[in-house]
């Protein structure tokens, strides 16, 4: 069965290909088919994965799947949320894509540590919504919510990972996540619980494996 997997991210690709493994899944990203990247206008992970999923299912005709992950503040009252990945509103120099996500990665950070400045609550997560569905029109959609619980740092430690993950802390593992190998990091994630909940799914609604 072939699932077109709504990003054109080739680490998330891979990531979901090798998580996905145990079913016979032919996961592709929609880009590799001509299909353009969704529009996400919805203030909740789930409306906007199920929005990536369905855009992805009605262009190409067949089953999709889609991730909408953030991290959520629990003293900012879930923020940044959806909108993790640009919360700070800065100007991205003209040049590679790379380059342009680590700044935009620093000033994300900056403004957290300045949001949480003198607040005592550091408690936040890495939560992953994965939706799936076999149509653009199908009724039952599966949903797998992934919840990684972590504290916020008052400054970054770690020289791995991208994004916050040098502001999260897992107390589990005694670790920020940017500290943390690959496949500890890949083991332990919001999205790999997301997957393993999403396999069981497929399993059991879509008789798969």
């Amino acid at each position: 069965m072939r699932l077109v997997l709504a990003s054109n991210n080739a680490k998330k690709l891979a990531e979901l290909k090798a998580l996905f493994a145990p079913l016979p899944l032919e996961i592709v990203a929609q880009g590799s088919l001509g299909v353009a990247e969704a529009e996400e206008p919805h203030h909740t992970f789930i409306e906007n994965a199920l929005a990536k999923a369905r855009h992805a299912a009605r262009a190409t005709g067949g089953a999709a799947i889609a991730d909408d992950s953030g991290l959520c503040v629990d003293a900012l009252g879930g923020q940044p949320g959806v909108a993790s990945a640009h919360f700070a509103d800065v100007v991205l120099p003209v040049g590679e894509r790379e380059v342009q996500r680590r700044v935009q990665d620093e000033a994300n950070n900056a403004l957290l540590l300045q949001r949480l400045q003198g607040r005592p609550d550091r408690r936040a997560k890495f939560v992953s919504t994965l939706v799936a569905i076999r149509s653009a029109d199908d009724p039952e959609p599966l949903v797998a919510v992934g919840r990684w619980q972590g504290e916020i740092l008052a400054a970054p430690r770690g020289a791995g990972g991208f994004g916050y993950d040098p502001l999260m802390f897992i107390p589990a593992l005694g670790k920020s996540v940017a500290d943390l190998d690959a496949a500890t990091k890949n083991a332990h994630s919001h999205r790999a619980l997301a997957a393993a909940q999403m396999l069981a799914l497929m399993h059991e609604s879509w008789h798969l494996g």
